[in-house]
């Protein structure tokens, strides 16, 4: 069974290079659109879109497609990829000693079943105070300040961390443990992929 990721994410391949699995990359060139409110729904749709875009450029049905969508979620706002610094800034202010969400949409796609599982997961992330001077020294500090859903915690982000309640892998933005656990579900050992 081939593996196929489709992102584009530096750090889910990261992720997925620790697995020590064989799969490809495969990414999405369409506009991920979504006008659900419902946070959970709104990843799920866009891993969705990525999924599907994904699976018509796959002509082998003998494969495993893996799509998945991340965001920073708080008090009913948002967190994406900032446009800039300002709004790196302007977000580590609102996030500073604050309980924020880091939410995942996972899509996977089995071609030689026909079948498509579509799901999320929610982290608790507890920040400690960020000050005026940690966020000068993270934007000097921080490679990805514009690549990441808001933050990221395998970075300088780490140091502001209280803690976290769920799946650390799932705010970086691939929930690994309820993703075996559906692959698990669909009948495939990580012997399928290697």
């Amino acid at each position: 069974m081939k593996l196929v990721l489709a992102s584009k994410s530096i750090t889910r391949k990261e992720i997925m290079n620790r697995l020590k699995l064989k799969y490809d990359v495969v990414t999405s060139e369409l506009e991920e659109i979504s006008n659900r409110t419902d946070p959970r729904e709104y990843v799920e749709e866009l891993s969705l879109i990525k999924a599907k875009e994904v699976s018509n450029k796959v002509s082998s049905n003998d494969v495993l497609i893996i799509a998945a969508d991340s965001i920073i979620y708080k008090d009913g706002k948002r967190y994406e990829k900032p446009k800039d610094i300002d709004e790196v800034i302007s977000n580590l202010k609102e996030l500073s000693k604050t309980k924020n969400q880091g939410i995942t949409g996972v899509t996977i796609i089995d071609k030689s079943k026909d079948v498509v599982e579509t799901f999320s997961c929610v982290t608790d992330v507890y920040f400690k105070a960020i000050d005026d001077k940690d966020i000068k020294w993270y934007i000097e500090h921080e490679d990805n300040l514009l690549k990441k859903a808001g933050y990221s915690l395998e970075g300088t982000m780490s140091l502001f961390v209280d803690k976290i309640d769920g799946d650390y892998y799932n705010v970086l933005g691939l929930p690994l443990g309820k993703i075996y656990s559906v692959i698990k579900k669909l009948g495939y050992t990580l012997n399928d992929f290697k």
